[in-house]
């Protein structure tokens, strides 16, 4: 059976299935709200749009310069970087990251990114089901 997450009218009611999503399909988030910085998103695999469990997957795009403020969560984060570059910083120690490099960032560690010149995009995933089970507790402004 071909099931498209577009809009992604998905209720959750049905046990995980194989599909398919086409990001470019989806729409862009975040970029609103101060505390997070300019990041903007792309939620790809989340049991509350899909039929799926267990991860969830998203693209994180950064403009220019752009950022996403230090914060922490429980679980445990991965990024790959896909195009551009920039920093993500861990727990006070600098990563560069840009396409193919992947960054583990262990539960509970503070994170996080300023974007290049030529600005980032990159794909993230989390151990969780739906990806509003993510609690981010942001950092204070020095």
């Amino acid at each position: 059976m071909e099931m498209s997450c577009e809009a992604t009218g998905w209720s959750g009611a049905r046990a995980a299935q194989g599909f398919s999503v086409d990001a470019a399909s989806l729409p862009l988030e975040g970029g609103v709200d101060p505390e997070f910085g300019t990041v903007r998103w792309r939620t790809l695999v989340s049991s509350d749009r899909t039929p799926s469990e267990a991860l969830t997957l998203g693209l994180a795009e950064f403009a220019p310069f752009g950022t996403l403020s230090p914060h922490r969560h429980a679980p445990a984060e991965f990024y790959l970087g896909l195009e551009g570059a920039g920093i993500v910083t861990i727990d006070g120690v600098a990563h560069p990251i840009g396409p193919g490099v992947a960054v583990f960032i262990p539960g509970e560690a503070e994170h996080g990114v300023v974007a290049g010149a030529e600005g980032l995009r990159f794909a993230y995933g989390f151990p969780t089901a739906r990806f509003a089970e993510v609690d981010y507790r942001f950092s204070q402004a020095g």
